[in-house]
């Protein structure tokens, strides 16, 4: 157990392992060119951020007296005779799935989604500040974690949602004063004493909430002032604050706008940032259980690194991604699927043709996406705290916490469409392709090699040899394995027969859907 490189094969179960934990496309297609790079190759890939996002658009509503159809609306007024928020948020939802599910393999999407829950924003009415604090997160998510949470602190998202624009000299509100020590930085130790946590103190959160005043957010439901947050002096609080034996009693005098850098720069002097940090990555990437011997073999170094780097993100990944520790067998479908990887991951897998789709029925498909991932309790802007999803931090459920009575039902429904019955995109009726699938094979004559060659991409781990005689036993029904051969070389033969495709397409689809079924297919 090391942070030294991996230097094990590279083939298609460790490939897959890491195309799974880093992007929401794990598709045949892209492990084809992983195998064909190397892991460096695909390292620095999948590290690359994404450029020239384009931002969401108005992608059907006719009432917008500033935004025609096919433009954006992130910068335009707001007007207050037309209700805009319901198709901006809308067009928000659907856009930021459409980033995931039409991504590379760039990790960006899966970072800005794990900061996203780290630097919880919800119940912001105007979609315009939303996008802003997306696309925070998106310039800043593999950047230096330091001057991250300087732009966290001033976002004017952030300001409205823990109450930073409501922080004054005359009523100091300690909301984010508290979140940035408990849930963004240090994390909150045991109690040892009277408001004292190891890491703060009840003191310190009344301090910092001192040194935070002054700053607010406008332009919110606004028709002509642009969204920004601003620092008025006259509402900050201009004492000497004094932080406790948990900071070295260190004092912060009075720096107007830029005091709030002040305090950061003494937060990131602890060592506890990195440690906590570290382990927030390790079990969003990882797993959950952080033994003893992960602690002092993984995170505390992965934690100096992340230190001795002056806290650049990218650096800490890529030491992760290159490590033995992250291919150890061990940890290949060992973590239980979000809603967004099982939803994007099943979607992107089987190359749906939503592509082509005009404009409005790609941004519907894209939002049906959206609420699908909110009905398995993973919702975007809606988290159920400022904690996060409980997924990453309720012990001792974890990762289980996303399969419950109401989530699976939900996970069943999507194979059954997907394979089944289909969905309507307009004049389209969109289902999975048996024959698209088969195209994955390396050699389709040969039913034993389907099935290792399909199971390969749908679940982490592989079969074993009961699921491999119930898979077979589906498309043969007992008959020896030559008969499937026969079957569709006869098919091969004359492709244009209905009745020997469609007895192939019955027998593929059985086949691929019950695979999808498996237990296994809830991994990554």
């Amino acid at each position: 157990m090391s942070l030294d490189k991996y230097s094990g094969p590279w083939n298609s179960e460790v490939a897959l392992h890491l195309l799974r934990r880093t992007s929401f496309v794990p598709k045949k297609s892209n492990l084809d060119q992983a195998l064909l790079d190397g892991m460096d190759a695909t390292v620095d890939k999948i590290l690359t951020p994404k450029t020239n996002v384009e931002p969401p658009l108005n992608y059907a509503f006719e009432n917008d007296p500033n935004v025609p159809i096919g433009e954006t609306w992130v910068d335009a007024p707001f007007s207050q005779t037309v209700g805009l928020n319901q198709y901006r948020g809308a067009s928000l939802a659907g856009w930021i799935i459409g980033q995931m599910v039409e991504d590379s393999i760039s990790i960006e999407e899966k970072m800005i989604l794990f900061w996203h829950n780290h630097f919880v924003v919800s119940n912001i009415e105007d979609p315009r500040f939303l996008y802003r604090n997306y696309e925070m997160l998106r310039t800043n998510a593999l950047g230096n974690f330091r001057t991250f949470v300087q732009k966290v602190t001033t976002d004017p998202s952030m300001l409205r949602f823990l109450n930073g624009n409501q922080n004054t000299v005359e009523a100091p509100n300690e909301n984010y004063a508290r979140e940035l020590l408990e849930l963004f930085t240090l994390g909150k130790g045991e109690a040892v004493g009277n408001g004292d946590y190891t890491t703060y103190t009840e003191d310190d959160v009344q301090e910092i909430a001192k040194v935070l005043t002054g700053w607010r957010d406008v332009g919110s439901n606004s028709g002509t002032v642009s969204i920004s947050s601003v620092f008025q002096n006259f509402r900050h609080d201009k004492s000497t604050k004094q932080l406790s034996h948990r900071f070295d009693n260190v004092q912060i005098s009075n720096a107007g706008a830029s005091e709030y850098k002040d305090l950061i720069d003494i937060i990131m002097e602890k060592d506890e940032v990195a440690t906590f940090i570290v382990r927030n990555i390790y079990r969003w990437f990882l797993y959950y259980d952080i033994t003893e011997e992960i602690e002092e073999k993984i995170i505390e170094p992965l934690a100096a690194i992340f230190r001795d780097s002056d806290y650049e993100i990218s650096t800490v990944m890529d030491t992760l991604l290159r490590s033995e520790h992250f291919y150890d067998a061990c940890h290949v479908g060992a973590l239980i699927k979000s809603p967004m990887d099982f939803l994007l991951n099943t979607i992107s897998l089987f190359e749906l043709p939503t592509t082509v789709l005009q404009l409005s029925l790609r941004y519907q498909y894209w939002i049906s996406l959206f609420s699908a991932a909110g009905s398995m309790q993973m919702n975007v802007y809606g988290h159920p705290s400022v904690a996060g999803w409980k997924a990453y931090y309720q012990s001792p459920a974890y990762y289980r916490v996303w399969l419950n009575s109401v989530t699976l039902p939900l996970r069943k429904s999507l194979i059954d469409v997907l394979w089944i019955t289909g969905f309507n995109l307009g004049d389209m009726n969109v289902k999975i392709d048996p024959f698209a699938v088969l195209e994955w094979v390396s050699e389709p004559t040969d039913i034993n090699v389907i099935i290792e060659d399909v199971s390969r991409m749908l679940v982490p781990r592989p079969l074993n040899d009961g699921q491999r005689a119930y898979l077979k036993g589906l498309v043969l029904q007992g008959l020896p394995d030559f008969e499937w051969t026969v079957e569709y070389v006869d098919y091969l033969a004359d492709p244009d027969d209905p009745i020997k495709k469609g007895a192939i397409n019955l027998k593929l689809t059985v086949l691929f859907y019950s695979m999808c079924q498996l237990p296994e297919f809830q991994l990554s």
